[in-house]
């Protein structure tokens, strides 16, 4: 996998969860910055049901080379069973901010150089 920015995406139950994550995932400098969103309305199936909750969106601004242990942090975190976890590539923007979220997280073992 490139070594390039993606956006990981997840839901949590409520905000003490979203700030536990987020904040774990700053201080393993797995992620640069992560947006705690506002709560939004979630429709879904689950164990035969149709189910709706209000939950907190999370987006954390990474590299791809880390999403194996943002997902791993996210999962040890997180409380449903199987969490939404979802790695958007980043096709463009702004270099120099390309360039913070690469300054600002730790390179992943054995991953290639990193975005100058």
């Amino acid at each position: 996998m490139p070594n390039l920015p993606v956006i990981v995406v997840t839901h949590v139950p409520d905000a003490s969860v979203a700030t536990r994550i987020a904040r774990a995932l700053i201080d393993e400098r797995l992620a640069a910055c992560v947006n705690i969103g506002a709560p939004v309305e979630s429709i879904y199936h689950w164990q035969g049901r149709t189910e709706t909750v209000h939950e907190i969106p999370l987006a954390a601004k990474t590299r791809a080379t880390l999403v194996p242990e943002v997902e791993a942090a996210i999962v040890r975190l997180h409380p449903y069973d199987i969490p939404d976890i979802v790695a958007i590539p980043v096709v463009d923007g702004h270099a120099p901010y390309f360039a913070w979220i690469d300054a600002e997280t730790r390179a992943a073992e054995g991953s290639g150089p990193t975005l100058a």
